[in-house]
């Protein structure tokens, strides 16, 4: 039996012409779209932003979200959602070199995407996925779609990541000593819960910087994505603390070292804080991989179910589409178990809201402690002007 009659079974020569024909023209349309995406990435390397402010790098570990202290030389001139966090040229997170090197990782990527061999294997994939025969037609995404959909959410993922992990690695036994323990559960509650603050602080801006990276984020509605940003944002929070999380002794990383959660007693939210590192507890217990990260953040921030959307439909197709290349891609690793694992909404809502209630109850005590001493970001987001 000829090679053909292996590779094309039983056919005649005018349609194996015409298969051959099919085949050469989409190689052809996969290698122009690849082209066409690489050209960009080179020509977004070579014209970096020299006007926006830089946020700290991340390769040393100062907390587990963010430095001991708030400083306003580090935050952008105006830390409201509404101006400076949400303009469309976004913050630059590493040094000219770093975003070189980034350029020539998509690179590498994309030009590991076009020498594939068999050009079918994703679009076979793609097919079996039973979930994508419920979609509307602007939802669909091809082969090379879903590739540089996958690589853009992970992208942003990585490059917006506070602290490293092979720096936290080896920093994970780090634990406080008694002494440490005992000076800092002797804070004052509204020293302790300032110092807290701006680490929450901290570590939403990046959040926000990872919103902006994600492909078609900007492209929404400017409401809308403050709605997505602002009830979302606590939610990335937990999910990215679950990454500085020890879940051998329970312990998480606090400026500089690892911390039991009696630290945190004087804050007087005992049950906040436990919520939280249970939460950490059952999402490390899963081992996800860091694409798989990338993505429940996506997912989670992209919540086209919040009340006062104004265009829910663009909400929800970026949303579809960011869920078929994350399913796409637990089918490709044979993970789709993860799906059926992860924490519910649910869940994190109600941390998110019992972080509310806490924080009114130290309002109370504190009339005006919050509003004059907080960052300007992090009461944008949890304060609301008219409760003053």
């Amino acid at each position: 039996m000829s090679r053909d009659a292996v590779k094309f079974g039983r056919m005649s020569k005018k349609q194996r012409a015409i298969l051959q024909a099919e085949v050469q023209k989409l190689l052809k349309e996969q290698r122009t779209e690849i082209s066409g995406s690489l050209q960009s990435s080179e020509n977004q390397a070579e014209q970096p932003s020299t006007t926006t402010p830089e946020l700290p790098h991340s390769t040393q570990p100062s907390a587990w979200i963010g430095h001991s202290r708030w400083d306003s030389s580090f935050a952008p001139r105006n830390c409201s959602l509404t101006r400076m966090q949400l303009q469309r040229e976004p913050l630059m997170l590493h040094t000219p070199e770093k975003a070189q090197t980034e350029a020539t990782n998509r690179k590498s990527f994309l030009r590991e995407q076009q020498l594939r061999p068999n050009v079918f294997h994703n679009l076979q994939s793609f097919c079996s996925l039973n979930f994508s025969s419920c979609l509307p037609p602007e939802c669909l995404l091809s082969a090379t779609e879903l590739e540089l959909l996958t690589q853009n959410v992970v992208f942003a993922h990585q490059e917006t990541c506070q602290f490293r992990q092979e720096n936290l690695q080896i920093l994970r036994w780090e634990t406080f000593t008694p002494e440490e323990m005992q000076s800092l559960q002797q804070k004052p509650m509204d020293q302790m819960w300032e110092r807290c603050v701006c680490h929450i602080t901290d570590a939403i801006q990046y959040i926000v910087e990872f919103a902006k990276r994600l492909s078609g984020f900007m492209d929404l509605n400017p409401n809308d994505q403050i709605v997505l940003l602002k009830a979302g944002a606590m939610e990335l929070l937990l999910i990215r603390m679950s990454r500085a999380f020890n879940w051998y002794n329970s312990t998480v990383f606090f400026e500089g070292k690892y911390a039991q959660l009696e630290l945190f007693h004087s804050l007087g939210c005992h049950d906040l804080i436990s919520s939280m590192f249970e939460f950490c507890q059952s999402l490390c217990a899963l081992n996800l991989s860091e694409h798989e990260m990338a993505f429940f953040s996506a997912l989670t921030l992209l919540d086209p179910s919040l009340p006062w959307l104004q265009e829910r439909h663009k909400v929800d197709t970026l949303y579809r589409k960011i869920h078929l290349a994350f399913r796409n891609l637990l089918h490709r690793t044979r993970r789709e178990f993860i799906l059926t694992k992860l924490p519910e909404k649910e869940k994190l809502s109600s941390i998110c809201q019992l972080h509310l209630e806490k924080l009114n109850i130290f309002r109370q005590m504190y009339p005006r402690i919050a509003w004059e001493r907080f960052p300007p970001l992090y009461k944008e987001l949890f304060i609301s002007e008219t409760e003053n």
